[in-house]
């Protein structure tokens, strides 16, 4: 069975230019304060509030900036939050929950964006044929760690040149199993793996 090196991505946000502009000032440039494992992405050293019916969190911001606002939560966060985090992949923010965020250069209200996001893996078109992947496969991972061994299943596939290898869950996920900081999971592709009929 193939490995692959699971991360926890913890609560962040991604920022569209509009929304730089309102909450950092007009033409603001976000800063690098540390480098992702994904290409190109970074954790910047701007943080934004981000506040819904029931509490707040001050939230890193994750560059570069997006086509549309994204608010990244785990469940628990949500229920923190008083919103409901519909379950979705990246970018498919149509009909989910929205909030207020606050910068230190006005407030802004989106009306959607706040989203679970779907455990997943990125990878790169050589890693998805080494692991016989087609984009938006579904596969299951399993976790061995001190008596929380898990295995997830629903764990989608996202393949792009764009990409490295790894999979991303997030904080509770993580909880579940016992992970921390990392872990290396064992992928298994076939169409009945055990955490499924």
């Amino acid at each position: 069975m193939e490995k692959v090196l699971v991360e926890i991505s913890a609560r962040h946000i991604h920022l569209s230019r509009e929304h730089v502009d309102a909450l950092f000032g007009e033409g603001y440039q976000l800063t690098c304060k540390k480098e992702l494992s994904q290409p190109g992405q970074f954790a910047c050293n701007e943080k934004v509030l981000v506040k819904g019916p029931r509490g707040e969190f001050n939230m890193s911001v994750l560059g570069p900036e997006r086509k549309a606002t994204q608010v990244e939560i785990s469940l628990t966060d949500a229920r923190q939050l008083g919103v409901t985090a519909l379950v979705r992949e990246s970018g498919d923010i149509e009909g989910t929950a929205g909030c207020t965020l606050v910068g230190p250069n006005g407030t802004v209200e989106i009306s959607e964006g706040v989203i679970a996001a779907k455990r997943h893996i990125h990878f790169a078109p050589e890693d998805a044929e080494k692991y016989g992947i087609k984009d938006k496969d579904e596969v299951c991972v399993k976790v061995e760690t001190e008596g929380r061994s898990l295995t997830f299943a629903d764990v989608v596939c996202r393949v792009s040149s764009s990409y490295a290898l790894a999979m991303h869950i997030d904080t509770d996920e993580a909880n579940a199993a016992g992970i921390k900081g990392s872990a290396m999971g064992e992928v298994i592709v076939s169409k009945k793996c055990c955490c499924k009929d």
